[in-house]
């Protein structure tokens, strides 16, 4: 996943605050950093995005960003 991806995917979950999710929620799963603290860290955005979806509870067919294809492509 690419730093382009894992944006459009926070902003196609989460919508207007996703960008405070990702300033603001710690993320236990990344050694309790936000995900932009991760990001800046070097820490993979798709693992990050992973990490993102699991504490908010998205269910698995809407994590398309880690390594699946976007919804209508091929």
């Amino acid at each position: 996943m690419r730093r382009s991806e894992f944006d459009r995917a926070v902003a196609d979950e989460f919508g207007a605050r996703g960008a405070a999710l990702v300033a603001d929620l710690v993320l236990p799963q990344l050694g309790s950093r936000t995900a932009a603290e991760a990001l800046a860290a070097g820490i993979a955005p798709g693992e990050v995005w992973l990490a993102l979806c699991i504490e908010n509870d998205v269910p698995p067919q809407r994590r398309y960003g880690a390594g699946r294809l976007e919804p209508g492509r091929r």
